[in-house]
Parts: C-alpha cells; structure tokens; sequence
C-alpha cells in the first residue's frame, strides 16, 4: 500500500492506496445504478471544533457508536454528483461547486458543521484521481459521487451532535431509467410543508417518501408525483427529481424553495432551454392545468430531472383512476435536444459556454 498527501489550504489529506482493484469484476457495457462502488473512500472527522484526520483509503465497512446522533436524530444529509470522461479520455466533474454549497445549506437547516469548499473539492478531484479507471468511456454514463455528512457523537439527549463524519463513495453508473416511466399524482401522503426541510436533502426527506412510492408501485407506477401538503392542489417535485411540464410548446416547471430541493439538473436544463429559444415559466403549477393540458392535447412532454436520471420522461400519468398518456419518446423534440445537448456538454463534443465542466488533474 503506497500513501501520498496532498495538502489544502486548509487541511490535508492522506491517501492510502489499494493493493489491489475490483475493476475486473464489473460489466461496463451493463452497468445498473448503485450495486458497485470504487476501490478507494474518502472520509474526514469533525471534532474540536474543526475537520481534521482526512485520507482517501481502500473501500472498507466503517464502524459507528450505536448511539451515533445520525440514528436517533436524523442529523445526515448527502448530495450527488457525477465525473465525465469526455473523447480525448480526460476526466471532469461537473458543477461541483453548486453540489458542494447546497451540501452547506442542508448542513446549516440540520445544525451541522460547514465544510470549507477547497476542501471538499480537493477530496472530490483526490478521490476522483485515485479511482480514474473507474469513469466509464461510453457517453452518457458517468461516475456518481454520494458525499455524506452525519453525526457521529454518541448521545441520547436531543442536541446536535458535537462530531461529524464526511464521507465520499463513488459508483460507476450507466442510466438510471432504461425507458420512460409511468407516475401517479400523490394526493395523501407529503414530502415536505413550508418551513420545513424540503430544500435541503437530508436523508429523512427520502426514508419519508418510500411507504408512498411503494403503494404507487403496487398500482402499477414506478414513480409519484408530489404536491403541495396543505391543499395538494399544485405540484413540487417527482420521486427523487425535479419536474417540468411542456404545455403549448413551453416548459413550465414549480419554483424552487423551501418546500423544493435546488436542482442542479434542474437549473442546468433551463439554461439550455433558454439557449435554444424554449420559453420558460417557473411558477406554480396546478394538478387542474396539467390534465386539462392532457385532455386537450396540448401537453407536449411531461419529466422529472435530477442527477442520477439527468432527464426521465413520464410514458403516462395517472390521476383519479384515470391515466392520461403522453406522447411518444420520438416526438419529444424540445426535451430530447436538450438531452441530447448535455449529454455532449459532458463528453466534451460539445462546447462548455456555461463552465460547468472542472477537469480534474
């Protein structure tokens, strides 16, 4: 085992590398999402104050206090993000940073410790660097970055935690979706009520939303379609995703807030869309308008964005025992160009005018 540091301008971290690697075990040309992870894990500390003892070391099991605060109190929360190789093999992350500063605005909302942002940058690239070989070469897959932030102190008294943990795996990923999916209007149950912790992604926002999904998925839905919890009127998000509608040949989407996570996906596909002439709305968006939208035949497209599905279309959408069906995939032409678009963004075949692709070296 070699180990190397590399030092911040902050804190530095050690990297201990793997002997050996489990590339060999893994089908490439048939990734899924989430089943195998990289041979190397970042982790830090957080205590007395400050974050300290960080190394990138061989994937291993990590042991924990069972009276952690993550357990008993729900302090975590994580973000994702993906690295490219684009055609001449090189390897980027894309829009890092605005990972890394929502990352800090969920750990503000959880009463957790900030994390400076070279430091967690460098551990992105470090980690990155040191697991290469495992970015797949194909254009549209990826390799998902998961860094989480939870509380490590033991403790049963309801306070926040006074020692953290920041930890980084990585997963080669090919796509989340292999087709487009069929979602339910959810009308009982909510994923998040103003003034709650709906915009910052804490683990408790996702453990929440999975007794409704399965219901959904037991009618026959893959994913659900979440509104507003006072009076289930208007629509948030989808799933894991942020979502959008085309209405007469215009995406209209809901407003980020408290109640709706800050899409990274989200916001890079409205930018595109503007780049091409799209008009876009971000405003409220009624359950009334989007199925009278359907029956009229003007809802041109319907689908949830986020980072691990990049764009998932909606192949129908069921609401009062009733499900009214979309267009077909190749008719599709606003979402699909701008799919298409990132997706060469990412690969380096298209020009990067918005600098959201960071090589890492």
């Amino acid at each position: 085992m070699s180990i190397d540091s590399i030092t911040t301008d902050t804190i530095p971290i050690v990297i201990q590398q793997s002997d050996s690697s489990k590339l060999s075990e893994v089908d490439f040309n048939n990734l899924s999402f989430g089943n195998h992870f990289t041979d190397h894990i970042f982790i830090s500390h957080y205590f007395d104050g400050k974050w300290q003892d960080a190394t990138i070391q061989p994937f291993r099991n990590i042991s924990l206090p069972p009276a952690m605060a993550a357990l008993h109190y729900g302090q975590s929360v994580f973000e994702g993000l993906k690295a490219y190789r684009n055609q001449e093999g090189k390897v980027f992350l894309f829009r890092p940073m605005d990972n890394i500063r929502r990352m800090n605005v969920s750990g503000e909302r959880m009463c957790m410790p900030q994390i400076p942002e070279d430091f967690f940058l460098e551990a992105l690239k470090q980690l990155v660097t040191t697991d290469a070989g495992w970015v797949p070469e194909t254009v549209g897959h990826s390799l998902y970055l998961r860094p989480v932030l939870f509380g490590t102190e033991a403790l049963l008294g309801v306070r926040p935690a006074n020692e953290y943990a920041l930890v980084i795996i990585a997963s080669p990923a090919g796509y989340y979706y292999s087709e487009p999916v069929k979602v339910l209007i959810e009308t009982d149950f909510a994923r998040a009520v103003k003034g709650g912790i709906g915009y910052a992604k804490s683990a408790g926002n996702y453990g929440a939303a999975m007794y409704p999904t399965i219901l959904a998925r037991e009618k026959g839905y893959q994913q659900i379609l979440w509104t507003d919890a006072k009076e289930h009127k208007y629509f948030e998000e989808s799933g894991t995703m942020n979502v959008m509608f085309i209405i007469d040949g215009k995406i209209v989407t809901p407003p980020v807030g408290d109640t709706i996570l800050k899409g990274v996906t989200r916001d890079s596909v409205l930018t595109l869309a503007r780049d091409i002439g799209i008009e876009v709305e971000e405003r409220r968006v009624s359950v009334d308008e989007v199925i009278t939208a359907a029956e009229e035949g003007r809802l041109d497209d319907a689908f949830g964005v986020g980072t691990a599905v990049t764009i998932a279309h909606f192949s129908a959408i069921g609401y009062n025992n009733k499900d009214y069906y979309l267009r077909p995939l190749e008719e599709r032409t606003i979402s699909l160009q701008i799919r298409d678009r990132l997706t060469k963004i990412r690969a380096g075949i298209e020009t990067d005018v918005h600098n959201w692709m960071l090589e890492v070296t």
